[in-house]
């Protein structure tokens, strides 16, 4: 068993990080959250959880939103806890997750500015040499937004956009957020049930995971 960080921002895509919190935690793996302030705005848009300002309400949200049986393999931390355990690299957090990764995170955690948690535990994954997967949401990239993403691919980050594929078929919205999220935990090395495997042209895709070439 091993505990994982997701961070959470203000971009687009919540959805996401809840298919990976939850893929997570059935593989037996715990988990730690923290949102951004912007993160808990989104949060409270796109799937009706009440954070908070900063985060600092989603551990009474957890039962509600994820359900008890996934709640308790989860600790969350307010933006602002920079006392929290995954602010140190002591902590032997197994990887961090940006998922999804507003601009703005993506561009603090580049230049080793830490203004809150979430970024915090990105710049320990990269100073330890731990896993650091950025999941950005944005369309379309400027300049900026590219060289910033290049500079973390750089030191080590595993860029993964939230591009889902339609060679599997998705017949639901969750069958595409279960494709990026299987990619995520692909790159993690976790083992898992997430998504269709690509079985090859003209064949029905294996249950988990993603196909060729992403």
């Amino acid at each position: 068993m091993s505990r994982y960080f997701i961070g959470i921002t203000g971009a687009s895509g919540h959805a996401y990080a809840e298919a990976v919190t939850r893929a997570l935690v059935a593989a037996g793996h715990e988990v730690d959250l923290a949102l951004t302030a912007a993160g808990s705005k989104v949060l409270r848009h796109e799937l009706g959880v009440d954070a908070g300002a900063g985060g600092e309400r989603l551990g009474g949200e957890l039962e509600r939103w994820l359900g008890a049986d996934v709640a308790r393999s989860v600790r969350a931390f307010a933006a602002d806890a920079i006392e929290a355990p995954p602010a140190s690299g002591t902590a032997l957090t197994a990887a961090c997750i940006l998922c999804p990764c507003s601009m703005g995170t993506l561009a603090r955690v580049a230049a080793g500015f830490s203004s809150n948690l979430v970024e915090r535990a990105a710049d320990v994954a990269l100073k330890e040499g731990r896993r650091l997967v950025v999941v950005p949401r944005e369309t379309p990239l400027s300049v900026v937004h590219l060289e910033n993403m290049a500079r973390l691919a750089r030191l080590g980050a595993v860029i993964l956009p939230a591009m889902p594929g339609f060679y599997h078929g998705p017949r639901t919205i969750e069958d595409l957020v279960a494709h990026v999220a299987g990619k995520v935990l692909d790159r993690l090395g976790v083992e898992h049930g997430v998504g269709a495997r690509w079985a090859g042209t003209g064949e029905p895709p294996e249950e988990a995971g993603t196909g060729p070439g992403g």
